[in-house]
């Protein structure tokens, strides 16, 4: 029987049998939830583990979060990079928002299938969240300069990981002139410095301390 998650466990040594078993259990749940809610185009779903789960955790490459982390992922769409970094980081907190009903309808499904506790789903605009985290990811939702307004001001003050707290935005591309109209601080770590597939080789981590 193929281990439908051979290709993060080539990556990530030392995954528990659990997180083994959660991992495998995301091929067929997407598979049933894509088919009822189009949350990933249909073309990628047979992509599913490198396009998007792998993909999402290069989050993790870049910085292994201290259990006890707040983290708000915004424009969840169908759970990335969300649902995958908190089956590696079970001690985490995950608030995952979308501004789609149906979109965290599938997020809530797909934590409650794979029993993950550290996963919190809302049907929100970010600019709506009260609260604040140490981190926010996202994927590619939309450019930095429109990004950064609905975020700002929700982070914790003090940072508790190896990285002060900011955002951690997964996007690809020539980035350059999206960063200089942002007119942020950001800094770009290549994913193809932590994975070797082609897919990744125009793929970044573009980290903006807070």
């Amino acid at each position: 029987m193929e281990i439908k998650s051979a290709l993060i466990q080539k990556y990530f040594e030392g995954l528990t049998e659990q997180q083994v078993r959660q991992f495998d259990q995301l091929y067929d749940l997407y598979s049933f939830w894509n088919s009822q809610i189009n949350v990933i185009s249909r073309k990628d779903i047979d992509e599913l583990y490198e396009r998007h789960i792998l993909h999402s955790l290069g989050i993790a490459k870049f910085c292994s979060f201290k259990a006890g982390t707040k983290i708000l992922d915004v424009g969840t769409g169908g759970g990335f990079p969300g649902i995958p970094l908190a089956i590696l980081f079970p001690e985490v907190e995950f608030h995952l928002v979308d501004s789609i009903g149906k979109k965290i309808k599938v997020v809530t499904e797909v934590a409650a299938a794979l029993g993950l506790k550290n996963v919190k789903a809302s049907h929100l605009r970010a600019e709506q969240i009260a609260d604040k985290y140490d981190f926010v990811v996202s994927r590619a939702v939309t450019r930095l300069i429109d990004f950064y307004p609905w975020i700002k001001g929700k982070f914790i003050k003090e940072s508790k990981n190896a990285i002060a707290n900011g955002i951690l935005y997964l996007k690809g591309g020539d980035l350059k002139e999206e960063i200089v109209e942002s007119r942020l601080k950001a800094e770009l770590y290549p994913l193809s410095a932590y994975f070797e597939e082609a897919f990744f080789e125009t793929k970044f981590v573009v980290y903006i301390p807070q």
